[in-house]
């Protein structure tokens, strides 16, 4: 009888954790029921709507900052260097003697010419006091004139050759390295040293020749706009009527207003503000999802069922999806890139975590980061 008891109670006991568990494995495969209908937990994003803005119409080049006066300094005459009266990158004045060389053997002709001269002076002015007093015949005071002008010549002559001798600033300017050394020989045409002027500068670039019709004396070019380094504003000054054979573009001359931080010789960026606006539709750079079939982004929308109501959330509100619209992309300034298709002012558009998005993704917005794009950005260097 008591064996009757406990296997009775056994049974009892084994029903009933059969029965927790059959409860437990129902609760978990109903679970698993709506878990697979509500689909997969949403993504945490962050949004902006597209916006509606006016731009100036531009074109783009890359130029090149010349300098209004610039030559590299050379000697023209022959010889041997006897003294450097500069330093490297020092200010020269115009006439300020920079390089001397040796003259010794001309200097000691000119002053055997020079008392050649002094003497035929002084027979010509002998001459026309006797030709006034009738003593001597007009040949003899013409043949003392011809001497004494054919001295003067001569010592003028040999004056010249040692001035060329003389290296001297053709303008005011900022030297650049000294190339040359004492007691060098120099043949004509050595390059000594640079000279540029300080004066306000020029950014030359070329344009390919459909957009040169565009162009007029005036038009404001801003130099390096957008971007790190230095900036500044300039106006064409000269438009170049004839093309480049090969490349078909035409050469364009830009006066800069004020050189902060350029010099001559540097490349920059080129924009030429066009008197024409446009309106564009933008959205930040961050939202682009770039592939190589195309640039696309993920539109937010209420997530609808197949009778086309919206679908709530457990707590009662509408239920969002990301829609991957394909779009064609125009000009990026800044944090901002243009949409010419694809996207219109008001939508909103995931622009923090695109990259972990498919298309008709769940996803929750979460703005309390706000990315703030701006046009001409300046982050911190750290």
């Amino acid at each position: 009888m008591k064996f009757f008891v406990v296997m009775g109670g056994v049974i009892l006991l084994l029903g009933g954790l059969g029965g927790v568990k059959f409860t437990q494995i129902k609760s978990l495969m109903a679970y698993g029921q709506a878990a697979a209908a509500a689909g997969p937990p949403p993504e945490v994003v962050g949004t902006r709507e597209a916006k509606e803005e006016t731009w100036e119409n531009r074109l783009f080049s890359v130029g090149t900052i010349a300098p209004v006066r610039g030559v590299t300094v050379s000697n023209d005459a022959p010889g041997v260097v006897t003294a450097i009266k500069f330093q490297s990158g020092q200010t020269a004045r115009h006439g300020q003697v920079l390089v001397e060389l040796d003259s010794r053997v001309e200097r000691a002709e000119l002053a055997s010419l020079r008392a050649q001269a002094r003497l035929a002076r002084v027979s010509a002015q002998r001459a026309r006091a006797l030709f006034k007093d009738s003593a001597v015949p007009k040949a003899q005071l013409d043949s003392a004139e011809s001497a004494l002008q054919a001295a003067s010549a001569n010592a003028a002559s040999l004056q010249a050759q040692i001035d060329r001798k003389i290296v001297r600033a053709p303008f005011d300017g900022r030297l650049g390295i000294r190339l040359i050394n004492l007691g060098q020989y120099l043949n004509p045409g050595t390059p000594i040293t640079d000279l540029e002027s300080p004066s306000a500068n020029y950014v030359d670039f070329t344009l390919p020749q459909q957009q040169l019709k565009q162009l007029a004396v005036g038009m404001v070019v801003r130099i390096n706009e957008g971007l790190p380094g230095p900036r500044a504003e300039a106006a064409i000054a000269a438009i170049d009527p004839t093309l480049d054979p090969v490349t078909r573009s035409g050469r364009v001359r830009a006066a800069v207003r004020k050189m902060d931080g350029l010099s001559p010789g540097m490349f920059v960026n080129v924009s030429v503000i066009l008197p024409e606006r446009r309106k564009v539709t933008l959205v930040a750079a961050t939202s682009l999802v770039h592939a190589s079939f195309g640039d696309s982004v993920f539109v937010v929308e209420e997530r609808k069922d197949d009778q086309g109501a919206v679908v709530t959330t457990p707590d009662g509100r509408p239920a969002r999806l990301a829609r991957q619209q394909f779009v064609k992309t125009g000009e990026a300034r800044g944090d901002f890139a243009e949409i010419l298709e694809g996207v219109k002012p008001g939508q909103e558009i995931v622009a923090q975590g695109a990259f972990k998005l498919r298309n008709g993704a769940p996803v929750m917005a979460n703005n309390s980061v706000k990315l703030e794009p701006q046009l001409a950005p300046r982050p911190e260097n750290r």
